[in-house]
């Protein structure tokens, strides 16, 4: 019995319940040496053990029962208690209420969380009819100690009403999914997924379980419940790590502890660099050949990478087979409520391809055995349609069809690219080969990047989700481009490299060079892939790093794509990776240097001149010409959020610097600033962004212009100050030591440095620059993840080109010693 005295006694049995409890919050080292289910199990059976001492013997009609988690045997540390304690109405040889005090108490005390209620089945089967979550637990409800009778009384009622109403239960399940997958994201991809709420998480794997409970779905099968069992182990050791907090989000500096725990671990051959391109290996393997990741029981360093790669593949196995079962489900419940004719009808989309029942099924003739090309003639129906390849369709295609001929048909070519044209349809018919290994059939190479995490904040998506999503972004561009065909094959496969020991581009060049005959692609057409995904950067790079007015990049992109054709298929391919990238990799400024550029470079190709405006625009000198000592104008760009910003001031040793920190300090993200001086003037341009679409403040910022230019505004301060106050640790990623290089690749001097995105970056560059007497013509700011990739066209006060050893060394010293407050690393040139 619970002696009252706080500390959760009992006596009884033997069993120390405050121990059993105590096990439970993961604060007292408990279960040291266990993980996964044995932990799981040891953590129920301390549970239950403790619970039945509380319980005792309280006679017939009463008893205890573990709801949801709980009642699955899924515990970890931190759980809480879910518990209904269950009677008939009747007094029995204790009271109810006693006999919940007896319980609660303890569990109370024990700094357990207990989410409890006492019912008659009446009640709690009425409950259940109203609130989804109770339902839910309930159908899992397991029996610890009591009653053995009337537990089985509820449990078999409340699985009854929930078949009874399914139709109306079922779509009230299915809402609270897309909820969850709204409000939390997609465990797959995210950089610190929620285990449990969000799409692909333990709630979808509970909400499977549920569908089957109603007898409108098959039980789980093996491959969801492995998926299952994989995040409640990542699910416990965060929990462990948390000191048993509830928390169910997997933090990126807990990556590699539970990689640890759970034997995730790389393989001794790979190294992975900070942005996780494969490096070379000591003894390198051929291109082509995947990079094997690490897994359980790999010898290696604990690789949360690897951990990440498992959880974004279970995590893409529950989600799609609840996409897969939901749509089953759903049209099945929509047949019960409306009238519908005894055979079903069966509308031809293609050779061997029927729709039925708002699926693409196969027609009784059809033999995928003998027709390869029947499971892509089918997944571009499917696509077209707007509707999923069936089920049986699916794992038929699974097992049957062979693998494709060498080169492929012209028709398998055909649908493959028919099937990539659907765009966004084209993504959950992929996903579906994918699932049951028919993508990887059909293209190996795929196998590299299945399910590969890029692990920084840029990328939204796994490489091969990206790579889906960049060819439906290309899809719509299909119209733009004399060759739709190779635009939708290079978008898919511009990043197959990645995965692959080595620098991506190289690696892909490899992959595509065997690549393309196997999909049998005339030689002029493979050259045009490779040129593809060799040259896949060179747009964004060139127009956000360099100076799209100088004469040098105009040319040097001409000179890379080699051709018209190519280069518009690079601006399109662009416009796709971008968008599918994530939500800051593309904007309408860069859509706008990006377009510029690109038609300037096709001019060059067309034979022309190489576009320049000259030293000074008209407007430029007309700007120089206006009497106003100091004048600052804000000036609308076109692309939404931008503005032009013009300072006119007498030239002025660090004049730029003090512009770029002023704008800072106005909260302005500065992406283009360039300078110009005539007649001992100095004409600044800069294009920035603005926070929150309010339009920059002329005045406010030509007050603290004037006020810096003459001492009275600590520019270098303030920003400081405002570093310290909003400073954060990035954990996913021990910030690098900036680095500082001269580019000669052009016609003018470019200093391009790389740094972690700060607030003042920009201004301590310019600074430092200016304090060794070199003048910024042009910079060019872009901020890649966490990073600032700034570019810098300088020269001597005299207009000279910076060069020489030293000369050079005194530069990049002076940058980076301005930078070294920004890292926890010694600068390094």
């Amino acid at each position: 019995m619970y002696d009252g005295s706080g500390g959760g006694r009992a006596v009884e049995h033997g069993v120390d319940v405050a121990a059993g409890l105590a096990a439970l919050r993961g604060r007292d080292d408990a279960f040291p040496d266990l993980i996964g289910a044995p932990l799981r199990a040891a953590l129920t059976e301390r549970a239950d053990a403790a619970l039945r001492a509380l319980f005792g013997d309280p006679g017939p009609g009463a008893a205890l029962l573990a709801v949801g988690g709980y009642g699955r045997g899924e515990p970890a540390f931190g759980t809480d208690l879910d518990l209904v304690l269950l009677h008939d109405g009747r007094r029995g040889a204790r009271p109810v209420a006693e006999v919940a005090d007896g319980i609660w108490y303890p569990i109370w005390d024990a700094g357990v969380g207990l989410d409890h209620s006492v019912r008659t089945v009446e009640q709690a089967v009425s409950v259940a009819d109203g609130d989804m979550k109770a339902a839910l637990g309930l159908l899992d409800a397991r029996l610890i100690a009591g009653d053995e009778a009337l537990a089985a009384r509820l449990t078999e009622t409340v699985r009854a009403r929930w078949r009874a109403k399914a139709s109306r239960r079922l779509p009230e399940l299915a809402e609270l999914h897309a909820e969850r997958a709204r409000r939390c994201g997609e465990v797959a991809f995210l950089l610190e997924p929620d285990l449990k709420e969000s799409r692909g998480g333990l709630r979808d794997a509970q909400a499977l379980r549920a569908l089957a409970a109603a007898w409108v779905a098959e039980a789980p099968g093996e491959r969801v419940l492995a998926a299952q069992r994989m995040l409640l182990d990542v699910r416990g050791e965060v929990r462990r790590l948390a000191a048993g907090r509830d928390q169910d989000r997997l933090l990126l500096q807990d990556g590699t502890s539970v990689a640890a725990a759970l034997g995730y671990r790389a393989r001794p051959a790979e190294t992975e660099t900070d942005d996780r391109e494969p490096a070379q290996p000591g003894e390198p393997a051929q291109p082509g050949e995947p990079a094997e990741l690490g897994r359980p029981g790999a010898l290696g360093e604990p690789d949360s990478f690897a951990l990440a790669h498992a959880i974004a593949d279970a995590g893409r196995t529950i989600s799609w087979t609840w996409d897969t079962t939901w749509h089953r489900v759903s049209a099945a419940l929509r047949s019960q409520s409306r009238w519908r004719s005894r055979r079903p009808i069966r509308r031809p989309l293609a050779a061997g391809v029927v729709e039925q029942d708002g699926e693409v099924l196969l027609a009784r003739d059809a033999d995928p055995a003998t027709d390869p090309t029947l499971v892509l003639r089918a997944a571009a129906a499917a696509a077209r349609a707007g509707i999923p390849l069936g089920r049986f369709a699916v794992d038929r295609f699974a097992r049957e069809t062979p693998p494709m001929p060498d080169p492929w048909p012209d028709a398998a070519r055909d649908a493959f690219v028919a099937l990539l044209a659907a765009g966004d349809n084209a993504v959950p018919v992929l996903e579906s080969l994918d699932q049951v290994g028919l993508l990887t059939r059909i293209l190996p190479e795929w196998a590299a990047v299945r399910s590969r995490p890029q692990r920084n904040p840029y990328h939204r998506y796994t490489v091969d989700r990206h790579l889906l999503e960049a060819a439906a972004r290309a899809a719509d561009h299909t119209r733009d481009v004399d060759r739709p065909d190779l635009l939708l094959l290079g978008a898919l496969l511009h990043d197959i490299g990645k995965g692959y020991p080595g620098d991506h581009t190289d690696a892909g060049i490899v992959i595509v060079e065997k690549l393309g005959p196997r999909l049998g692609l005339p030689p002029a057409d493979v050259d045009v892939l490779i040129a593809m995904v060799r040259h896949h950067l060179l747009l964004p790079d060139a127009a956000t790093h360099r100076d799209i007015d100088d004469p040098a990049t105009i040319e040097a992109v001409a000179a890379a794509a080699g051709s018209a054709q190519v280069l518009t298929l690079l601006h399109k391919l662009t416009q796709a990776d971008s968008q599918a990238t994530g939500a800051t990799a593309w904007s309408a400024w860069k859509a706008r240097l990006i377009n510029d550029l690109v038609t300037r470079a096709l001019a060059v190709l067309g034979g022309g001149p190489v576009p320049y405006p000259g030293e000074l625009t008209d407007r430029q000198r007309a700007l120089l010409e206006l009497p106003d000592e100091h004048l600052v104008q804000v000036n609308g760009l076109p692309d939404e959020g931008m503005y032009e910003i013009v300072v006119l001031a007498p030239d002025h040793v660090g004049l730029l610097a003090v512009t770029t920190g002023v704008l800072a300090l106005n909260r302005l993200d500065v992406r283009r600033a360039s300078a110009r001086g005539a007649n001992g003037r100095a004409l600044l341009q800069a294009a920035v962004a603005g926070r929150h679409g309010r339009e920059p403040d002329a005045s406010r910022l030509l007050a603290d212009l004037r006020r810096g230019l003459e001492g009275r505004l600590d520019v270098g301060g303030q920003l400081a100050a405002r570093e310290e106050a909003y400073a954060t640790r990035r954990p996913w990623r021990t910030p690098g030591a900036p680095r500082a290089t001269f580019d000669d690749s052009g016609s003018r001097t470019v200093l391009e440095v790389r740094a972690p995105d700060r607030a003042g970056v920009l201004f301590r560059i310019v600074g430092a620059l200016a304090e060794v007497g070199v003048d910024v013509r042009t910079a060019i700011v872009a901020t890649i993840g966490l990073d600032v990739v700034d570019a810098f066209y300088i020269q001597e006060p005299d207009g000279a080109e910076v060069v020489g050893e030293a000369r050079r060394r005194e530069v990049t010293d002076a940058v980076l010693a301005a930078l070294a407050v920004d890292s926890d690393e010694p600068p390094a040139a």
